[in-house]
């Protein structure tokens, strides 16, 4: 029997396959689907708001929930490719019909630009979830990952390889691997090897053209700003090949907790003398958050949690502590001793000898959160740390997390990917605010994070206050009609980028003058197109 299906067949099958479910589709959207089936792409991989799975689609990677409400603008269309040419297609007939895309992995994005467009409708979303591979290659240290994977998947796979290799990257085991590299990513391990995408040795996107590029084809000013410059503006990454990092049998991890009273601003005033010179194999980042003390007088609280990460033994960690940071008074009792992987699981706030399978969960958030970012480059002086206790009280769900940098990101000169916030850097200030969804005070909440933002202004880094392109922030400012001058984009591309910004704009104007690939704060070409 001839297996072959005729092209008469095919045609009509997809005629009748369209016809029903798209009757009340707008008109491009039904264009970009006969465009797309031209290609060969299976219609089981597109979601319209016609389909009854379209709203589960678009809020199964959503990790903020307020950008799946009503009031939000929704896309006309959702493409899950399950291939990379299927990613070529999108591309092709996209540009082709002129259809503005976003491009998601992840989902975790603080302002939702990749499912989400405030600037421009119609807009569709290219998902890459099903594109999730992962090749791991423990003989020469390396592992390709596609964009859809997470991170949780990603260590899940090291791990299954070896107890002695590990990954750089962030501890939010649901984040997107594709979009957590293109902000620079960072992680437990940053201060003994630095940020992902300081570990990237090669890389498949997709261009403008549809073509798919590795590192060589690409060129090296392109493999420079994918690394660290945002999502986005350059293409779409396919997958990564990654450095996998050496790591002992045993790490070590602690937590020791402590009130934020006036009294106690003395400790975290030294931790932020020391945080950065410590040993590289050690870092101590700061949890402050606000707890209840009694449920029937609802009494708060400020705790300060030091939250350590250890390359090695617990004996050799006390040792080490004694002598450089012997304030904190840790003790044997207050270390566990476990491996890598199952470090991941402590600082998820779970046991060390939990299931690992809580790795490859791809829960969504059942909160929201406004977040913003700082750097921190002179120790905050006590009076602000006093006057930050009584913030922090005023808020219902607040938290602030000091992440200490220095060891490996101060010598990474601040050129070498786009990211450039490294030496001479403290720490980075991350804090945030967070509520349900039946909550009603969402205009208090942002204007408290607002507030303390702004109170913060004489204690961070300055000309420019820096700010990190993975915590996207339209606070900085935004491109309102779709196209912003290089001009308009520095204000906030300075403070994500500082003197990179402008390399970043060259490449751009190189490899994507038409801007097909943008959004709210996407890098622009030198000359926008009429």
């Amino acid at each position: 029997m001839n297996s072959v299906i005729s092209p008469s067949i095919y045609i009509l099958s997809v005629f009748f396959l369209l016809s029903a479910p798209l009757t009340t589709s707008s008109p491009i959207v039904r264009t970009l689907i006969q465009c797309l089936s031209q290609h060969s792409i299976p219609l089981s991989t597109i979601y319209t708001p016609n389909n009854s799975s379209f709203t589960s689609v678009l809020e199964s990677r959503a990790q903020l929930p307020r950008f799946t409400e009503p009031s939000v603008p929704k896309p006309e269309l959702i493409f899950t490719p399950l291939s990379e040419s299927h990613v070529q297609a999108a591309i092709i007939c996209s540009k082709e019909l002129g259809i503005h895309m976003r491009v998601r992995s992840g989902g975790h994005d603080f302002e939702g630009v990749s499912y989400v467009s405030i600037i421009e409708s119609p807009f569709i979303v290219l998902d890459v979830t099903y594109l999730r591979s992962i090749s791991v290659n423990i003989n020469d240290n390396s592992a390709w990952v596609q964009a859809g994977a997470t991170l949780g998947e990603l260590y899940y796979k090291i791990a299954e390889k070896s107890n002695v290799h590990g990954f750089p990257a962030g501890i939010c085991t649901t984040l997107g691997v594709g979009g957590h590299i293109t902000g620079g990513g960072y992680g437990i391990l940053l201060r003994k090897y630095g940020l992902a995408a300081d570990n990237v040795m090669d890389a498949r996107i997709v261009d403008v053209n549809g073509r798919v590029l590795d590192r060589a084809a690409m060129g090296e000013d392109r493999f420079w700003a994918i690394r660290g410059g945002g999502g986005g503006s350059f293409g779409i990454i396919l997958s990564w090949k990654i450095k996998l990092v050496a790591v002992p049998e045993t790490v070590t991890v602690f937590t020791v907790t402590k009130t934020l009273e006036q009294c106690d601003t003395k400790l975290l005033y030294r931790w932020q003398q020391v945080a950065d010179k410590l040993d590289e194999d050690l870092l101590i980042r700061v949890l402050i958050q606000v707890t209840n003390t009694s449920t029937t007088t609802n009494q708060r609280v400020v705790t300060v949690s030091y939250d350590g990460f250890f390359l090695g033994g617990a004996d050799r960690l006390v040792r080490l502590l004694r002598k450089s940071f012997p304030e904190l008074g840790l003790t044997k009792k207050d270390c566990i001793e476990t491996s890598w992987i199952r470090s991941l699981l402590h600082v998820n706030g779970f046991p060390v000898n939990s299931s690992l399978e809580f790795l490859i969960q791809r829960n969504t958030l059942s909160i929201s959160f406004e977040g913003k970012a700082d750097f921190v480059k002179e120790p905050i002086p006590e009076i602000a740390l006093e006057e930050l206790h009584k913030r922090l009280l005023e808020e219902d769900i607040p938290i602030i997390v000091w992440t200490p940098y220095g060891g490996m990101m101060s010598k990474i000169p601040e050129y070498e990917t786009p990211f450039p916030h490294r030496k001479g850097t403290i720490f980075k200030f991350h804090y945030f605010t967070n509520w349900v969804k039946e909550d009603k005070n969402v205009p208090k909440h942002l204007s408290w994070i607002r507030n303390l933002y702004n109170y913060m202004t004489p204690y961070v880094s300055k000309l420019p206050r820096g700010a990190y392109v993975n915590y996207r922030d339209f606070d900085l400012g935004i491109n309102k009609k779709g196209n912003t001058s290089v001009i308009q984009a520095s204000v906030w591309g300075v403070k994500y980028f500082k003197d990179n910004f402008q390399r970043l704009v060259k490449v751009k104007t190189e490899v994507d003058p038409a801007n097909f690939f943008r959004h709210e704060q996407s890098i622009p070409p030198l000359v926008l197109p009429n």
